[in-house]
């Protein structure tokens, strides 16, 4: 059995830039000051982006777990709002519904979230490029913990819980567009499998070591030979 995790921004579909808009609105509404145009999100979780950015403006850990959570409640406000801008439509990425299609069909693969975002967040985003959220049987979130490596084990244990499955971690895909991505699967054991459809390339990417890349997920059959461990496929070109 293969417990396949995908990240959502930047490998699953383009959010249109809603989540920078919603979270500078939040921190305008809250503290009057904008997210810096250098500051990256990319393979960070929602929380972890709220303490770097309240840190950045000289806030204290005491006082940044004191706003967490109202800043996320008035973010998520923000993210529906933008999620449905014309200006900035979100979009699925080629060959993810064919893939996910394909990988539901397996009697041998259950399919999850791995994300960073905050977990209304993540099915907002989802069901705002047509993908309904229940498909991801299996979810770890920003909102479980604030540091990506232990999105893994956050999942693991779900597995466990809610369906009797003991994933063993090599038996675990974790699929993503960042080095952060590639990262947190090694302290499980998990395989990692990157896509150059964010903001890092596919050379950026291998230098991290997963065990492959992709350009992005429209060859559905050699991303499924990477998923089901044909290590003889090397989607670096792909």
């Amino acid at each position: 059995m293969r417990l396949v995790l995908f990240d959502i921004d930047g490998t699953l579909l383009s959010a249109g830039g809603s989540g920078r808009r919603a979270i500078n609105a939040a921190f305008e509404e809250f503290f009057g000051w904008s997210v810096p145009a250098g500051y990256w999100f990319d393979g960070k979780t929602d929380r972890q982006i709220v303490r770097e950015l309240m840190r950045a403006e000289g806030h204290d850990d005491a006082d940044i777990d004191g706003h967490m959570d109202a800043v996320l409640a008035r973010y998520l406000v923000y993210l529906g709002k933008a999620l449905v801008d014309p200006a900035h439509p979100p979009r699925l990425y080629p060959g993810v519904a064919v893939l996910l299609e394909g990988l539901e069909a397996r009697d041998d693969v259950v399919v999850g979230l791995l994300t960073g975002n905050v977990q209304p967040g993540a099915h907002a985003k989802l069901s705002a490029v047509g993908l309904d959220p229940a498909r991801f049987v299996i979810g770890a979130f920003g909102s479980d913990h604030e540091q990506r490596p232990e999105l893994p084990h956050v999942a693991q244990r779900r597995a466990r819980e809610t369906l009797g499955l003991d994933v063993a971690g090599p038996a675990m895909v974790v699929i993503g567009d960042t080095p952060d991505d590639i990262a947190c699967s090694r302290g499980i054991g998990a395989r990692a499998i990157a896509v150059a459809t964010g903001r890092f390339s596919p050379t950026e990417l291998k230098a991290h070591s997963p065990s492959a890349v992709f350009r992005d997920l429209s060859d559905t059959e050699q991303v499924m030979a990477a998923i089901m461990g044909d290590t003889g496929r090397d989607g670096a070109d792909a």
